[in-house]
């Protein structure tokens, strides 16, 4: 029998929405106000009641007690869904999500609330070496990666450079923002064509080519 093409996606901004839920939450509950157009993220936040700046370090627990008690404001990106169950018919699904592993089970309910049902793998930092394991582990005719983060696609370079890579960002006020990463193979921001994309991959069934990138900048970028 021949082995099966694997296909490794991000979750966030790629499955599901959530800067825009976190400014909802942010906005109600906590009475902060998230400037979305400023193509930044930790200092994109004011205090509505003064218009101060709010310090880096309250950031994170923020988005810590958001992913704690909010995920449930997520919704499914425009074709997530269908595309993903599709792909499935041919393909191995894995999630590969940057939360800390105490949060894996609560994702996977998330996602499969919303009908996205496949396994999820927890990661801190670059997901390159993560992913490598992976692809290692369920050695699969070829592998294609998607993730909204250029980082990351630095560290997949680095550590799978044979892996396809697919730059998307699912949320449209944040993709006008964001120029497409050199190390990806491609950059698309809606299902319909990633899909189209991701399905020519697996029926070729060659690796990705190896792109000319100096090994330095990998080197600066892979462990973002």
């Amino acid at each position: 029998m021949s082995r099966k093409p694997l296909l490794i996606s991000d979750c966030d901004e790629v499955l599901l929405h959530m800067v825009v839920p976190f400014r909802e939450w942010l906005d109600t509950d906590k009475h902060i106000h998230f400037d979305l157009e400023s193509g930044e993220f930790v200092d994109a936040l004011r205090h509505k009641h003064d218009g101060t700046l709010v310090a880096r370090d309250a950031v994170w627990p923020m988005l810590k007690e958001f992913f704690d008690n909010e995920m449930h404001r997520q919704k499914a990106i425009d074709g997530a869904v269908d595309a993903m169950n599709r792909l499935a018919e041919v393909a191995d699904i894995v999630i590969l999500t940057n939360l800390l592993d105490d949060r894996r089970d609560a994702r996977a309910e998330q996602l499969r609330a919303v009908g996205i049902d496949f396994p999820v793998f927890c990661n801190q930092g670059g997901k390159g070496d993560r992913l490598a394991k992976i692809v290692a582990d369920y050695n699969p005719s070829m592998t294609v990666f998607v993730d909204d983060l250029g980082h990351q696609h630095h560290s997949v370079a680095k550590h799978a450079p044979d892996v396809w890579r697919l730059h998307m960002v699912g949320e449209p006020l944040l993709a006008k923002n964001i120029k497409p990463n050199p190390t990806a193979h491609d950059r698309i921001d809606l299902w319909p064509g990633a899909f189209d994309w991701i399905m020519d991959k697996f029926e070729s069934g060659t690796p990705a080519p190896l792109l000319d990138i100096p090994a330095e900048e990998l080197d600066r970028f892979a462990k973002t």
